[in-house]
């Protein structure tokens, strides 16, 4: 029973070219009606970035190296994290006419909505490159290092899979998922090493790199990226560990809730 909805979507065709259809024209309805369009996927990271410039750095004095990057790059993780699951709390509402009135897998509907999120991701991930490479006067340059960044976006992806998989179906039989999981994400927010250096971090909460896996990408994120280093290892399989770990529960709970999504929402 549980591997039913994998079975399902993988014995259909034009799997691909269908998801990545969806994903396009989600993330182009996302900012169709905006006046500046498209650049709002770059605007956002951007504006969060100076805020949080102006408040650690510049008031708080923080001794960072290269803390607009540091931030740009954190924040690059976070935003897909945090867009990826609140945006899919209520899938299975809004979008309900998809697997009702078409041959479309409910597990297709979460992946291509994760999908135009990663347009977003990659469209800032290469912004950060350019500002890091040819602004940021701190930047050690490319290194072989940076390509270890499509794994952990990797890992990211299934996380964020995952959690929407959990939370959406939850939504089904506890509307209060929704409001319970904004409030946990900021409290989350601030329980991530976005504006604080390693060791400020592992000084105020040991080993909670490992209890807060969007912490252990970020951590990872920056290794790889701004200090030409590999990521650490025991870090990154315990991530991919979890990630999957939630991804099999979120399965098991959509083979369990999701066929009675129809009828209750």
């Amino acid at each position: 029973m549980l591997l039913r909805v994998v079975k399902d979507w993988f014995s259909r065709s034009n799997k691909i070219e269908r998801l990545w259809l969806l994903a396009k024209i989600e993330f182009k309805l996302r900012y169709y009606e905006n006046k500046l369009g498209l650049l709002w996927a770059l605007l956002k990271p951007v504006m969060d970035m100076s805020i949080y410039y102006v408040v650690f750095k510049i008031i708080l004095k923080s001794d960072t190296p290269a803390f607009a990057s540091f931030l740009f790059i954190g924040l690059i993780f976070w935003n897909f994290f945090l867009e990826s699951t609140t945006g899919t709390i209520q899938i299975l509402s809004t979008k309900k006419y998809l697997y009702e009135y078409s041959n479309m897998n409910k597990l297709e509907i979460y992946i291509s909505t994760i999908l135009s999120n990663s347009i977003g991701f990659f469209f800032n991930l290469v912004m950060f490159l350019v500002f890091y490479h040819f602004i940021e006067i701190d930047s050690i340059g490319f290194t072989i290092y940076n390509f270890w960044v499509i794994l952990l976006f990797f890992n990211l992806f299934i996380l964020s899979l995952a959690i929407s998989l959990i939370l959406s179906n939850l939504y089904i039989i506890a509307k209060d998922i929704s409001q319970i999981w904004q409030v946990f994400t900021s409290f989350l927010f601030f329980l991530s090493p976005i504006f604080y250096s390693l060791k400020v971090f592992k000084d105020a909460l040991p080993s909670f790199d490992y209890g807060n896996p969007i912490a252990g990408i970020i951590i990872n994120g920056r290794r790889v990226m701004m200090e030409g280093k590999p990521p650490d290892l025991e870090l990154f399989i315990w991530d991919f560990s979890f990630a999957f770990f939630l991804l099999l529960t979120g399965l098991l709970i959509l083979n369990k809730l999701g066929s009675k999504a129809a009828e209750k929402l």
